[in-house]
């Protein structure tokens, strides 16, 4: 499978820059899986900070390689170095990030209606709730949307068409606290640091290292306790 998808992409390279610049926008079914193609190796390369000279670069290689040229490189020296390489990228990005990410939380922190608390937490009331506020350990249910800092969504409860349910003490510290603080009904915007939502390992492949996340949220409803389930007689299987 990953040779038929490799072939299919280098296809599409091999046709020369002058066709990649008139490229149409997909409509057959074909086009559509192959342009599909490159957005899976954007999200598995995006860590790297690429350059257009970089991507040139892996367009050749990669279209040498597949349609069976000479290298232009000794594959058996340069090979190997690719993953020190691929984690010095990646680290001088979470640095970026780490920068970026502050001066937005500055930003945000001297908007008009902002309240900062200790751990870094960012919460806007965008309207008020008027039910009760939910403590750490109740499930609660929500509509939501998340966005990185320049206003990508990588996840909401919208699209899907369906609130989500989940326990507080079992999602990032930013929700955990920023829900403590809304009342059923009522609709808040919270500014996590990445130190309260996923830290330096980030959420590959949506959310990098050190990303400062953005959350609309809606509190919908603080739901019942889960009672146990009543325990069942063996029946003779392993079934977990």
């Amino acid at each position: 499978m990953r040779r038929v998808l490799l072939t299919a992409l280098a296809l599409a390279l091999a046709a020369g820059p002058a066709v990649m610049a008139d490229a149409k926008v997909p409509t057959t079914d074909d086009e559509k899986i192959v342009y599909a193609i490159g957005l899976v190796l954007a999200k598995n390369l995006a860590p790297l900070g690429l350059s257009a000279d970089d991507l040139a670069l892996i367009e050749a290689g990669l279209t040498d390689g597949v349609m069976g040229r000479k290298p232009k490189v000794d594959l058996a020296i340069w090979g190997p170095k690719i993953q020190e390489f691929a984690q010095q990228r990646a680290a001088a990005a979470a640095e970026r990030e780490k920068t970026a990410g502050a001066e937005f939380l500055a930003e945000e922190a001297a908007k008009p209606g902002a309240q900062k608390t200790e751990s870094g937490l960012i919460y806007f009331e965008v309207e008020p709730g008027t039910g009760p506020s939910p403590k750490p350990t109740d499930r609660v249910r929500v509509n939501y949307k998340g966005t990185l800092r320049d206003g990508t969504v990588f996840d909401s409860s919208y699209d899907r068409g369906e609130p989500a349910e989940f326990p507080l003490d079992r999602v990032i510290r930013c929700w955990t606290e920023g829900l403590q603080k809304m009342k059923v009904g009522g609709k808040a915007r919270l500014v996590c640091p990445a130190d309260i939502a996923y830290g330096e390992r980030g959420a590959p492949p949506t959310i990098g290292p050190n990303a400062t996340l953005v959350f609309e949220v809606e509190l919908l409803d603080i739901l019942p306790e889960e009672k146990p389930a009543a325990a069942k007689a063996p029946s003779g299987t392993n079934t977990p």
